[in-house]
């Protein structure tokens, strides 16, 4: 007999792109499935987010949400002149992930923001980015070539919540060439690489809205985020 017990529901917000699949070419809402794959294994239920036919209440069926990593933030979401490295802007998902990550916190919904998401947590709540972290930092070791990941580590601050799941410490896989820039208010940096770049940062206020830079869903040997996001859950 199954048990009764169900798992945490845990929303992932997606994007469109052109995909294949047997005969068709057509554009799909898509994760990669690392994503999936890491929920699963904390003990959730990933439930996927298209950016159409947003609407907040979905939020009510859900027990926890990620916002999930992708493509550059439209400057224009924080009043900035695009860079010329700012490209393949999806200012649609920007707009459908700011109304969730908004009605996630009126809920105090448990939320983790990864890269990308980060940066829409922080442009949601009013910050701003570096739109070319190169040059910022003086160097490309954040996104060191196309699609392959670089290696990040971070100093995090004592007594917040991403030390109290990752330690001082945290090594990361890393794929972006944005960051924060301008801190929005009410969200504390918790961890920086030692560039100053922010790795993490948490919605003060709320027991569990945290983002980071790197890609923890890239190690499949350590679910230490995801896990705290499904035990925040309970």
């Amino acid at each position: 007999m199954g048990s009764n017990v169900s798992r945490p529901r845990i929303g992932i917000t997606t994007y469109l792109e052109p995909a294949a699949w047997g005969i068709w070419r057509r554009e799909a809402a898509l994760v990669p499935r690392v994503y999936l794959d890491a929920v699963v294994a904390a003990g959730g239920v990933p439930l996927l987010l298209p950016p159409v036919g947003t609407d907040p209440s979905i939020l009510g069926v859900l027990d926890g949400l990620i916002i999930a990593g992708g493509c550059d933030v439209d400057p224009g979401a924080y009043a900035a002149a695009p860079h010329p490295e700012t490209v393949d802007t999806r200012p649609d998902r920007d707009h459908h992930e700011a109304i969730l990550i908004r009605a996630a916190l009126d809920r105090d919904l448990p939320l983790l923001a990864i890269c990308r998401g980060l940066q829409m947590l922080n442009v949601t709540l009013g910050g701003t980015l570096h739109q070319h972290l190169p040059d910022v930092v003086a160097h490309d070791d954040h996104r060191p070539e196309p699609a392959v990941f670089g290696s990040v580590e971070a100093k995090v601050e004592p007594g917040t919540l991403t030390a109290r799941i990752l330690g001082e410490h945290v090594f990361g896989s890393c794929y972006h060439h944005q960051a924060l820039d301008v801190v929005a208010p009410g969200l504390k940096v918790t961890a920086r690489a030692d560039d100053g770049t922010v790795e993490a940062a948490e919605v003060e206020g709320h027991d569990f809205a945290l983002g980071v830079q790197w890609h923890p869903e890239e190690n499949p040997e350590d679910l230490r985020l995801f896990t705290a996001l499904i035990r925040s859950t309970s």
